[in-house]
């Protein structure tokens, strides 16, 4: 007897086989996204066990970010090309065993080789989770949008979840642990992925643009290597020699797009009016709280003088936003479409950025909570209607390209958060406090950039969904 989740892509899934999808596909993007901030409040613990330096510190989370964001392009372009479900497996294998060399690593060097090698996994895993996602539920446009959301949802909450895990393990067992915790994670997700049906398998995209890829990774790597070593360092030779080599990349990777037979990224996904507002979109919303995060950790620990299992507790409402508007999204993304839940997702993160302006070192937690609860519920209502506008705007073959694109530059945007604003939280307590309002007032910017952004999306009744060609 046929699975129903083999059955045939015109027919609508049964319900069990909608949440065995979003499970099997969530589990892989919520691991990839846990690993972003579960490190955050062991991050003095690691500095003192390691004796690492502030810089090292950033680069244990930005080691991550960083190759999670500039090898998805490739990720993305083989899972179009081999299958999504077999990049999604090898990913998984590869996460789990750099989870394993973070666990036992000696030292920062080591850890941060690791970590590098963890973020080459997680890009095989978030694109090609996505695009089985979509391969599932593209006949389907409003279970798509609904699913996505739950997806959504899963890399919301462990993004929230993070610090609060991260805190029970160090209190418990010791920040090893934090690695330590994946490799179940992995086998479950291993296993399930096994039953998924297999998206596109290369019938349609053969070609493989090997120049094109290793100069928009050389490119990413340099510029995002720069950024964050501006912060620790200024703008010096090595510094600026960095910026030169990114510009040097991007020249040669544009003209070499523009004369390969199969590029890395295909004009026609940048033919639909909302792709490109809905990706500068996400790169804005994880600027914010990417970085903020990671100062407001400092902030809690180093400031306020939380224990790192407090700390961790403190975010619990983050976690809580992001489920509730995640999952509100989805279905307000199904009746109105895309434009207006992020609209409103940026106008709500903006309002609780601005309710922390006034932290200082006498805050107390209430003076902090509804902030807490705001910026999330804002990212939880604009990040999966923004999702579902790529989706829709992408053709069905390329969905793991599109879905690549999307998270390599929400990732690289997330990195240039941690760099940027990590940069400002050095020194004396006062000197975080400060951090905090000058991270605040960009942060705010930034979601008035997302607003208007929002503004250019498609209306509703111009929406016309091209995921199923």
């Amino acid at each position: 007897m046929q699975s129903p989740i083999c059955a045939d892509a015109r027919a609508a899934p049964a319900s069990a086989a909608f949440g065995f999808v979003v499970v099997a596909t969530s589990l892989s993007f919520f691991m990839t996204q846990l690993d972003v901030t579960i490190v955050n409040v062991a991050l003095p613990r690691i500095a003192q066990d390691l004796s690492a330096s502030v810089g090292a510190l950033q680069w244990v989370v930005d080691a991550y970010t960083l190759a999670f964001a500039v090898t998805m392009l490739c990720a993305g372009a083989l899972g179009d090309r081999l299958g999504a479900r077999r990049a999604l497996r090898l990913g998984i294998t590869l996460f789990g065993a750099a989870s394993l060399a973070c666990a036992i690593s000696p030292s920062a060097l080591l850890l941060n080789v690791a970590r590098a090698i963890q973020g080459i996994g997680a890009a095989a895993m978030l694109p090609n989770s996505l695009a089985l996602l979509n391969h599932s539920f593209s006949h389907d446009a409003e279970r798509r949008a609904k699913a996505v959301g739950w997806w959504t949802a899963s890399g919301a909450i462990s993004l929230a979840a993070g610090p609060v895990v991260g805190g029970l393990l160090l209190a418990a067992l010791g920040w090893r642990w934090i690695f330590f915790v994946n490799l179940p994670v992995c086998v479950l997700g291993f296993a399930l992925a096994a039953r998924l049906p297999e998206s596109n398998t290369g019938t349609e995209a053969k070609g493989f643009d090997v120049a094109g890829q290793l100069l928009a990774t050389a490119g990413l790597t340099l510029l995002t290597a720069g950024i964050i070593e501006s912060g620790q360092l200024g703008l010096t030779r090595i510094v600026s020699t960095c910026f030169a080599a990114a510009v040097a990349c991007g020249v040669l990777f544009a003209v070499t797009e523009h004369r390969a037979p199969h590029p890395v990224l295909p004009g026609s996904l940048f033919s639909a009016p909302a792709f490109l507002p809905a990706v500068g979109f996400g790169m804005l919303m994880n600027f914010t709280y990417y970085g903020f995060i990671f100062v407001l950790s400092l902030f809690l620990q180093q400031a306020l003088g939380y224990s790192p299992l407090r700390a961790g507790f403190a975010f619990l409402p983050l976690t809580a936003g992001f489920f509730l508007s995640n999952i509100i999204s989805g279905a307000v993304v199904a009746r109105f479409g895309s434009r207006l839940p992020m609209l409103i997702g940026a106008v709500i993160g903006a309002i609780g950025f601005a309710l922390l302006l006034t932290v200082n070192l006498n805050s107390t937690y209430g003076d902090l909570v509804w902030g807490f609860l705001l910026i999330p519920m804002g990212m939880g209502l604009g990040v999966p209607a923004m999702t579902t506008a790529v989706l829709s705007s992408s053709e069905k073959r390329l969905s793991a390209t599109a879905s690549a694109v999307l998270n390599t530059a929400r990732q690289a945007s997330g990195a240039f958060g941690v760099a940027i604003l990590g940069a400002w939280a050095h020194g004396s307590a006062e000197g975080i406090a400060h951090a905090i309002h000058g991270a605040v007032m960009l942060c705010i910017v930034m979601l008035a950039a997302a607003f208007v952004l929002a503004q250019c999306m498609d209306r509703p009744a111009a929406a016309v969904s091209r995921a199923t060609r």
